[in-house]
């Protein structure tokens, strides 16, 4: 296979699997409340399952990539299993099953994101490219999916997402079997690592404002549509939001790398992470659709700079020998257990009172992030004076 199809196979799995994905998750809130009719704490259980099930089958994975030597065989059968398993909501109306159906998609998709970001990234290095060429086309996915599925469902109904989430996945299963059937052979020590890693106190006040500040990000997807329609909007309005929320990282993360140099990592995390709060907080104060269209592009700003910055952060933070393991533990602290506490948390407060009060607690916790992060930039200024 030329290095040319190989590069094109990469670049669709990742636009069709990130499209399945974003027509998925942002209006599975919206069906289980309108068409199933649960509770919001019920909601909350049924979204937050998903990163906590990752945490724990995401390592199985990876050993069952070392140990069969077939990553692409697996990323195959992984995006036909959550296309499989997405597809069950269909037949499914008890709580119970529902729960165990979202824990089912999160077993395949936990491998889906790792094996083929891993794939993509060995080959660039062995070949040559740009890895971030590739993986925009999964942002691109996930934007133009959540306005065409927000567009259908007003028409069609909600359960269209579960056929586009089930036909792209299956779409993406048949790119994956020609993606590269190498993975990074970069091993992670979690316990030889978490020793070195907790006596650097930056890191481990690095590790809360993750939680503080990108929980909430993740949790959003998951809660967004709901919040629209609570302010008078559409499904397709959701899709429209999405669209230009998702669309706006992209410019951004182009911009972060000279930003960072320029003004330094912990000016652009307090920045992103004060942006995210402020933009939470207005949402708490219940405005009409039309400036939350407008304000999404400030998520672009928030997670084209954060995650950019956050994880040269962490690199530079960590030993050379323990930089892998580092940012695992990132990622498991803010794709897992935040994104894990925040879902299920607006689903208990969306119960007990409204999704303004989501959005209210959305914002003090991240603005606490903020403040975190402002002391650890108070410090480095600090050690810089002395140094």
């Amino acid at each position: 296979m030329t290095e040319r199809r190989m590069f094109l196979n990469m670049k669709l799995f990742f636009f069709f699997a990130y499209f399945g994905f974003g027509g998925l998750f942002p209006l599975l809130s919206v069906y289980l409340q309108e068409d199933i009719g649960l509770r919001g704490s019920q909601i909350g259980v049924i979204t937050s399952i998903g990163p906590i099930v990752m945490i724990l089958i995401q390592p199985l994975w990876g050993m069952a990539s070392d140990v069969t030597k077939k990553p692409r065989i697996l990323l195959t059968v992984s995006a036909v299993g959550a296309g499989l398993t997405g597809f069950s909501y269909l037949f499914a109306e008890q709580y119970a099953l529902l729960v165990a159906i979202a824990a089912g998609v999160a077993v395949f998709q936990s491998a889906i994101i790792p094996l083929s970001d891993s794939m993509a990234m060995y080959y660039v290095q062995q070949k040559g490219g740009d890895y971030g060429s590739i993986r925009m086309w999964g942002a691109a996915g996930f934007a133009l999916s959540v306005w065409l599925m927000g567009n259908l469902s007003d028409r069609f109904g909600l359960e269209v997402i579960f056929f586009g989430f089930a036909f792209v996945l299956f779409l993406s299963a048949w790119f994956a079997s020609g993606m590269p059937g190498e993975t990074s052979k970069q091993k992670v020590d979690l316990r030889g690592g978490l020793k070195k890693l907790v006596k650097i106190p930056q890191f481990n006040v690095f590790l809360l404002v993750t939680f503080l500040v990108f929980g909430p990000i993740m949790a959003n997807n998951f809660y967004f549509g709901l919040f629209i329609q609570f302010a008078g909007g559409s499904l397709a309005g959701v899709g429209f939001a999405f669209l230009l929320a998702a669309g706006s990282e992209v410019p951004f993360m182009r911009l972060a790398g000279s930003w960072i140099r320029k003004r330094g990592i912990l000016v652009i995390l307090l920045a992103a992470a004060s942006a995210s709060g402020l933009r939470w907080l207005f949402y708490a104060t219940g405005p009409e659709p039309t400036w939350i269209y407008w304000t999404t592009v400030i998520q672009g700003f928030s997670i084209g700079l954060f995650v950019p910055a956050a994880l040269q952060y962490v690199a530079d933070l960590a030993p050379k020998d323990v930089k892998a393991t580092a940012v695992s533990i990132y990622s498991a602290v803010g794709n897992g257990l935040g994104a894990w506490f925040f879902s299920m948390t607006a689903g208990m407060i969306m119960e007990w009172f409204n999704i303004l009060s989501v959005y209210l607690f959305y914002g003090v916790m991240t603005l606490t992030g903020a403040a975190l992060t402002f002391g650890l930039l108070s410090v480095h200024k600090k050690s810089m004076q002395t140094a």
